[in-house]
């Protein structure tokens, strides 16, 4: 029976530790919909995601199967696919739910399906043929250009939606991947240094400093770039000082208030503030082990904002409390590193950076939005993989699965 189950899911310890997750997903958006005024959004919601989740079991048998090299060779041509949905979506894009004014999904009929959850393993597939057909480590900023371009691209445009969230899952893929091709750790903070100066530059003596101090420490630091490359970082800081100022006038309204109420809820704690407010009452009101199963009153008296998607978490401590928050978080601590171990264990380089970019984009989607729910990161909108309700990205989480398994068992 387990030689069966090898031959056709390859992995059955990490697939049934998903399937595990999946299903207390779908238990999770069930219990989201048992509220005192029954709406169609949360109601159905679970009946709705079971069908995705239907069709995600299917895909994932079929992908499961592909060899990898036909994987390497789709990275292209997926990759300028998913480019050309996210710019459609600047054009004839639109929104749902609470982020009614983002342009991240497309619908024809009553069909919709977001590009960038397409995109991100696009670009992982493309960005891990990129990196494994290299002879030698990334060890200059000049070697991360071509990388950085192929992931900030998507993540670009995805920015104009605007998609803050989805962006991020963006971040992490690339910087899991430069890690896993052996790119120095001082070089990826180097890399990242122009985010920390655009979220310093809300404060101009503050910024500046900041620029001072990196001048300082590319002048000093034994780590010595070359002169363009000390250049290309001051100016990547620079400039994003610069459009600090237009990219926030970009945002729109509801997204600038939820940046300002995570440094304080109680600035507007009836509008933008609510969620995170409700949110924190909900998992500090499960206590040890929840007020039980589709029982938990922030819920029921629908208190809790997108309790079936962004907050569904909220949702598990309210109801399940520390004990289903800590066997959740270490499901997915479980999964995770499974990944890694999977990668470790490989000698083909393509099938470790695929392995560590769907690391990077899942690690980030857990960590945001559980953070998010108890206040630690901003509300960005960004769902839990398996867990929250949305068919598309449920759908591209499996196939992200399948191409795993299949890279990490067929070499």
């Amino acid at each position: 029976m387990r030689r069966r189950l090898k031959k056709w899911i390859l992995d059955p310890t990490l697939v049934f530790a998903v399937l595990g997750v999946t299903f207390f997903g779908m238990a999770m958006i069930y219990s989201a919909g048992v509220v005192y005024i029954p709406n169609e959004v949360t109601q159905g919601a679970w009946i709705r995601q079971g069908m995705w989740f239907l069709l995600a079991i299917i895909v994932f048998m079929v992908v499961v199967r592909i060899p990898v090299r036909w994987i390497e060779w789709i990275a292209v041509p997926s990759y300028a696919f998913s480019i050309l949905l996210l710019a459609s979506t600047l054009v004839v894009g639109t929104g749902a739910g609470t982020a009614a004014g983002v342009k991240s999904w497309i619908r024809i009929g009553s069909f919709g399906f977001q590009p960038s959850e397409i995109a991100k393993v696009a670009t992982i597939l493309l960005l891990a043929r990129f990196l494994s057909q290299r002879k030698e480590p990334l060890s200059s900023v000049q070697d991360l250009l071509f990388p950085a371009l192929l992931v900030g691209f998507p993540l670009a445009l995805v920015v104009l939606q605007p998609d803050l969230g989805t962006a991020m899952a963006f971040g992490g893929i690339l910087f899991a991947m430069l890690y896993w091709a052996g790119t120095p750790v001082i070089l990826l903070l180097l890399i990242a240094s122009p985010f920390l100066g655009l979220i310093l530059s809300y404060d101009t003596i503050i910024w500046s400093g900041y620029i001072l101090v990196l001048v300082g420490f590319l002048y000093l630091s034994r780590y010595r770039l070359l002169l363009f490359e000390s250049v290309t970082v001051v100016l990547a800081n620079l400039a994003a000082g610069t459009v600090s100022r237009p990219l926030w006038n970009r945002l729109a309204p509801y997204q600038q208030n939820r940046i300002l109420v995570f440094l304080d809820p109680e600035v507007d704690p009836r509008g933008a503030g609510y969620q995170l407010i409700q949110s924190k009452v909900a998992v500090g009101s499960g206590g040890f082990t929840g007020q039980g199963f589709t029982l938990g009153p922030q819920k029921r008296y629908d208190f809790l904002p997108e309790q079936h998607t962004d907050f569904i978490f909220s949702v598990v401590g309210e109801e399940l409390g520390f004990v289903g928050t800590a066997l959740g978080i270490l499901a997915f601590s479980f999964i995770l590193v499974r990944l890694v171990s999977m990668a470790t264990r490989t000698p083909d380089p393509f099938a470790g950076l695929v392995l560590l970019g769907i690391f990077g984009a899942w690690l980030t989607h857990v960590f945001v939005n559980i953070g998010m729910t108890v206040g630690v990161v901003p509300i960005t909108g960004i769902p839990l993989p398996f867990v929250s309700y949305g068919g598309t990205f449920l759908l591209m989480c499996w196939v992200s699965l399948a191409i795993a398994v299949r890279v990490a068992h067929e070499r």
